[in-house]
């Protein structure tokens, strides 16, 4: 190999290196990074909308059309969240009303046999029966397997929210708060009393469950 050789395999050799740091240095200044597929990812703030990709390769935005839906599915999926966070809170209200007619089927079966044994037995009994405090109870098995999976609905969804909060796509979080808004509009909005605990009180992110 003679010098002139030498000396062109070199240059290229060094063209080739400052090519590649300035791709670098400019995806770096960028903040983002394109995979296999034209993905666009960044794990900085963006506005990416078409070729930009969620959780996996195959939620990949290929048009205007697809990323507008992807919006609506955030906004509907922040939404059942809220919907499963008053879907717990209603279970659990639903079996302490089983659990308090059950006591007064027990209580008036009580007030029946002081019946029976006068009137005056009737009276007190009926008294005891009115008076008595709503005991607390433990759920049986089955029902604490549908608290169980309700939660876990709950947490795998908010758990999903976060993720795509991760990607930092502007559209994608404003999407999620406006699923936020509109979820906690429609499934918090319930009677208000004193000393009764409502949607609202609870943790407002709900993250991770």
């Amino acid at each position: 190999m003679d010098m002139s050789d030498m000396s062109s395999t070199a240059t290229l050799a060094m063209t080739a290196t400052h090519t590649m740091d300035m791709a670098s240095t400019s995806t770096a200044k960028s903040g983002g990074m394109s995979m296999g597929g034209g993905c666009k990812i960044s794990m900085l703030w963006n506005w990416y909308t078409v070729d930009s990709c969620f959780i996996s390769k195959s939620w990949h935005i290929t048009s205007k059309g697809m990323f507008a839906g992807s919006c609506i599915g955030v906004i509907l999926l922040v939404m059942s969240l809220e919907f499963l966070r008053r879907s717990v809170k209603e279970f659990d209200a639903y079996l302490i009303r089983q659990h308090e007619a059950k006591l007064q089927r027990f209580s008036a079966i009580a007030a029946n046999s002081s019946n029976e044994a006068g009137s005056s037995g009737s009276k007190n009994g009926n008294v005891a029966a009115c008076a008595a405090p709503l005991t607390p109870f433990r759920p049986n098995i089955f029902q604490q397997a549908i608290r169980a999976f309700l939660h876990m609905v709950q947490f795998a969804v908010a758990y999903f929210v976060m993720l795509l909060a991760m990607y930092y796509n502007g559209y994608i979080i404003i999407c999620i708060f406006i699923g936020a808004f509109l979820g906690a509009f429609v499934f918090q909005w319930e009677t208000l009393s004193a000393g009764r605990g409502t949607s609202a009180a609870h943790e407002a992110t709900v993250c991770c469950g």
